[in-house]
């Protein structure tokens, strides 16, 4: 079965190594990602699979940039079967976007927050669709900033990664009790990666975390093998939490469902007025 597959990150590491295997399974593979010469680089790598893949250039960091993808995807496509969202990156120093909003906040999880249900009418057709969010579920460090997402105080690298990565699990939660009847969704942590861009660290840290890859982390290929299991078969219930390949309990205190509610809330809230 030919499947479509939408990619947010879909140019580099782990989501372009999918992206590539997607299609040499027979799949209509759309990759977005930021940087058109990672989008050539992707279609030429390829080959003759080129001809089932679209790259769409977009700055997921902007909300509007992420609602133009979805628009033209609505326009493009009939349906779409999995919803693939690895698109992050780091920022050493707090960087606030155009729109207001902190960039890693915006990236790492606005951008999925904006894909997953602007994507469901397309989902919906498909006969078993799933949304796969690579993030780090079953991490308990890190909190949503209530009183200031936007980390205008106290902001670190460290800090904006672990939040967006709780908003992340709790986007989970609360699309699953919304759609899950119908769409599956997958919190998946693959675990430490030799995946990502790293240009945005200083040449020290670069160094350090390639010398620690090297020894310590999963190869991209590991990394990604459960990601086509969600794809290929996915599970008959409305949400599923995966720690590197281990079934984690719903009722983790990270997965809380108030918790979740509270923070659909405040996204539409932040939404709105950006609006």
């Amino acid at each position: 079965m030919t499947r479509t597959v939408v990619i947010s990150g879909g140019t580099d590491g782990m989501g372009r190594a999918f992206a590539l295997e997607r299609l040499a399974r027979g799949d209509r593979v759309v990759a977005i990602g930021s940087n058109p010469a990672k989008g050539v680089s992707l279609l030429t790598a390829a080959g003759p699979d080129a001809d089932r893949a679209r790259f769409l250039r977009a700055d997921l960091s902007s909300v509007a940039e992420t609602r133009r993808i979805v628009t033209e995807i609505e326009s493009a496509y009939e349906k779409v079967d999995a919803l693939l969202l690895f698109a992050n990156r780091t920022s050493p120093k707090r960087i606030q976007t155009e729109e207001g909003f902190e960039r890693t906040f915006a990236l790492y999880y606005l951008s999925r927050y904006l894909f997953s249900y602007g994507l469901v009418p397309l989902l919906e057709r498909s006969a078993q669709p799933v949304i796969v969010n690579i993030a780090g579920v079953g991490t308990r460090k890190g909190a949503v900033n209530w009183d200031d997402p936007h980390l205008t105080h106290g902001y670190s690298v460290v800090r904006a990664q672990l939040q967006a990565g709780r908003a992340n699990d709790l986007l989970g939660v609360s699309f699953a009790r919304q759609f899950g009847g119908k769409i599956g969704y997958v919190l998946y942590h693959p675990g430490f990666t030799r995946s990502g861009d790293l240009s945005p660290l200083n040449p020290v840290a670069r160094t350090a975390i390639r010398t620690l890859a090297a020894l310590v982390a999963r190869p991209v290929s590991s990394a990604i093998r459960l990601i086509h299991d969600f794809v290929d078969t996915p599970a008959a219930v409305p949400l599923r939490a995966i720690d590197r390949g281990r079934n984690l309990d719903l009722s983790l205190p990270t997965l809380d469902p108030g918790a979740a509610d509270r923070l659909s809330r405040l996204t539409e809230d932040l939404l709105v007025a950006q609006a």
